[in-house]
Parts: structure tokens; sequence; C-alpha cells
């Protein structure tokens, strides 16, 4: 199955998405879900545009889409479900500096933003393994 990498990023006044590895994919918002959102319908509209001979080869068998995100998109994104405090707790980065991150103040470096993808990605294994 192929994968369409859908990137999230934020700019001084917006925030853009666009495919990097299926040239015609855009979106754009005046927040991460706009833009992730825009981009979809941009895919949709491609595809239904197009002869299906005529779509780039990702796009003719199955496909799932995966989104990157730039850290000040994801805290944006994602902000109606980790509240800083939760985040400070998930990942030891106090509060401040996280809305610092969210608000694009300060933009983390390398080492914090593996930080904070280490603590999300132990948070899914962890809520993968609960049954209720």
């Amino acid at each position: 199955m192929e994968k369409i990498i859908i990137t999230v990023g934020a700019s001084s006044d917006h925030f853009g998405a666009y495919s990097e590895n299926c040239p015609g994919i855009y979106g754009a918002g005046d927040t991460a879900e706009a833009a992730k959102k825009d981009a979809l319908k941009g895919l949709e509209l491609f595809i239904n545009s197009k002869d299906k001979k005529d779509l780039p080869r990702i796009l003719k068998g199955e496909y799932t889409i995966i989104f990157k995100y730039d850290t000040q998109s994801f805290l944006n994104y994602y902000n109606k479900i980790f509240s800083n405090v939760a985040l400070e707790r998930l990942t030891g980065i106090n509060q401040k500096l996280l809305h610092h991150y969210s608000s694009g103040l300060k933009k983390p470096r390398e080492a914090q933003k593996k930080k904070i993808e280490t603590a999300l990605h132990r948070l899914g294994e962890e809520l993968l393994a609960v049954e209720l």
C-alpha cells in the first residue's frame, strides 16, 4: 500500500499543507486543522478532475495518508486534546515553553522535538495496550 505524505506547517500568518510525494495536493487555512482539511479536499478534487489514466501512479492503487507536522502545527492541531499541563506531564517540558512553541514565538531544538515525539509515541503504545 502506498503512503501519501502530507506536510502541515505554520508560517507567520497561516498554516499550509502539501503532499511531499504526490504533486498537485495543497491546502491552507487559519489553523492547522483548516489546512489539513483543505489538503484532503484538494486531494479529492485532484482525483475527481483527472482521468484515471492521468493520475500519478501513487493514486491509482490503494493508499494511506500520513500527516507530518512541524511542532507549532502539531501543538495547534491537537490543542483541544492535549493541554499544556498534560504535555508537560508527558514530556517534562514546562508549559510556558510549550506555549512559546505552539504560538511560534520559539522554535524547539531537535532534542526537544524528539522528546515530544517520544513521549507521544510512548502514550500511543500505552493506549494500544488498554482494554475496557
